[in-house]
């Protein structure tokens, strides 16, 4: 049987690719890698990058080093789970199958919805996290750890390309090899000073581990708070942060996304997620009416791909469901992407400690 790539040779390429100005270190499995020049002072950009400008920043970066932007996946997944929760996704066929082909490759900017965003003790979503975002990710089969190694070294030109530095930037994490079912990998994490942004996995079908691939991700929601370091709240909710709790506001969010790309509400599968979203909307909210919220909302997922519905439709949907009271249905197959999306392990995002 053909063994898989050795994790031990990460560091190495790593070390090649990002030249003598990072430092790296190891303790047996562990891994660090920061800049020489880390101790310069980060300053937040002041102005505001509209999500577009953003996200054409990204491509644009994207597309100089040859890797072209591919088309969303689509947000009904009806697979291991109901919906996209993960652009690497994309890359089942080639991981989970051992089949020589994938869904997408290259740069995505992937709308994903899920229920696993760490919350305080009130229940309420911590800043950093929502129930749905843009997965800004670089997905793509590879032939060996060097293309892993270039994936990272590309990344951090994005970076800068939006304003974060190379220098404020830490890559650390356990080159241990983890395994869920057909498929293998190794997780780095990266940050920008102390904030994590997201992770580069190392990923190899555990029978055929000639069929290997690399997996950088991150929120381009959290990349804007890196960017700014503004509130959190304000910057994905805009105006609306000031006449509604975050918790509400993301359950409209969220909804308008699933309800823009045509998925009704139902009693069980996708459409269990829009019931379970409107769980958290208080009933009495409905006649208030919610055009404005779901106008914003809709405007800003339509940057990423086309919505099946526009924001009237949509509004007079969500309206429908609030004002008919809340029901107990099931919920979706979108708990535990760990369980379900086998090829890698999320990220806990959070302050860099030590």
């Amino acid at each position: 049987m053909t063994t898989g790539p050795d994790p031990r040779l990460i560091p190495h390429h790593l070390g090649r690719v990002l030249g003598s100005d990072w430092e790296i270190e190891t303790d047996g499995t562990r891994l660090r890698i920061q800049h020489t020049h880390r101790g310069s002072a980060f300053v937040p950009a002041r102005r505001v990058l509209p999500w577009g400008e953003l996200l054409a920043l990204i491509e644009e970066a994207y597309a100089a080093q040859g890797v072209e932007r591919a088309e969303c996946l689509p947000l009904r997944w009806g697979r291991e789970t109901d919906l996209t929760v993960s652009a690497v996704q994309a890359l089942d066929p080639l991981l989970k199958e051992g089949q020589d082909r994938t869904h997408r490759q290259g740069f995505l900017s992937q709308p994903v919805v899920r229920f696993t965003g760490r919350r305080d003790a009130r229940g309420q979503l911590l800043d950093g996290f929502l129930t749905s975002f843009v997965n800004i990710s670089h997905v793509r089969p590879i032939r060996g750890i060097e293309e892993y190694a270039e994936a990272f070294d590309g990344w951090l030109s994005v970076l800068s390309r939006v304003g974060l530095h190379a220098r404020h930037v830490t890559l650390s994490g356990d080159l241990k090899v983890w395994r869920r079912r057909e498929v293998s990998g190794v997780t780095l994490r990266f940050h920008h000073a102390g904030l994590e942004l997201g992770d580069i996995v190392l990923l190899w079908n555990e029978g055929n581990p000639q069929r290997m691939a690399v997996d950088l991700g991150s929120g381009l929601e959290r990349l804007v708070w890196a960017r700014t370091r503004r509130s959190w709240t304000e910057l994905v909710h805009g105006r609306f942060n000031r006449h509604a709790i975050s918790g509400t506001l993301d359950a409209v969010r969220s909804a308008t996304l699933l309800l823009g790309h045509g998925i009704t509400p139902s009693c069980r599968g996708a459409g269990a997620a829009v019931r379970r979203l409107v769980q958290a909307i208080p009933a009495d909210t409905a006649p208030f009416g919610f055009s404005a919220l779901c106008r914003s909302y809709h405007q800003y997922w339509e940057t990423f791909a086309p919505m099946k519905l526009g924001w009237p439709q949509v509004t007079t949907l969500l309206e429908h469901e609030v004002s008919r009271g809340h029901v107990t249905v099931p919920r979706p197959r979108i708990e535990n992407p760990r369980a379900v999306n086998a090829e890698r392990q999320e990220p806990a995002l959070s302050p860099l400690q030590g």
